[in-house]
């Protein structure tokens, strides 16, 4: 009796086992392409292709802008293949039908790298900033060309906006620093 009930135990676990394989993930349907909501939502598809590629960082800077079923996307990037990568990401969106990529690929340069690092230091280590570490993406984006500097991304407040600058002006070796960061009440 006691083998005959594991027995079937084992079977309806197994069970479980087998559909579960098949499982297909649900995803949420979009919105008729040309509706008012397919926009909206292909905005919010956008955004969530883009911060996914495996090779975005806080080094990189990725913006687009969503015109009917066009997508231009435009920032910088340290790699080459992330440029191809947010490319082909957008064109597997569902009701995508044309991407422009004016994605520009920064040129290699060791002491553009040194400054990247440091500023990332400058920023991120200083206490009132710290909090913006703990994302997945930083919001805080450094952009290094020539030994110019950038900042792109969102922050808090007004003080959080001018301290970054603050401490990547601060930086050894950085001729210029330009703040674009907005700040976004969270």
């Amino acid at each position: 009796m006691i083998q005959s009930m594991k027995a079937k135990t084992i079977l309806a676990l197994s069970g479980l086992f087998v559909l579960g394989a098949f499982a297909v993930p649900v995803r949420a349907q979009a919105p008729a392409p040309g509706s008012s909501k397919y926009e909206a939502w292909l905005t919010k598809e956008v955004r969530h292709q883009l911060v996914m590629l495996p090779w975005y960082s806080v080094f990189d800077n990725l913006a687009y802008s969503v015109d009917g079923y066009t997508v231009t996307l435009q920032g910088q990037v340290v790699r080459p293949s992330l440029k191809s990568d947010a490319e082909a990401a957008i064109k597997n969106i569902e009701g995508v039908e044309k991407v422009i990529n004016n994605i520009d690929v920064l040129p290699p340069s060791p002491n553009d790298d040194r400054i990247r690092r440091s500023v990332f230091r400058a920023i991120y280590s200083f206490g009132p900033l710290q909090k913006y570490e703990l994302q997945a993406v930083p919001p805080i984006h450094i952009i290094v060309k020539g030994g110019h500097v950038t900042l792109e991304g969102v922050v808090d407040n007004e003080t959080d906006k001018n301290t970054a600058y603050i401490r990547a002006n601060g930086v050894s070796g950085v001729f210029s620093v330009t703040n674009n960061l907005r700040v976004v009440k969270s």
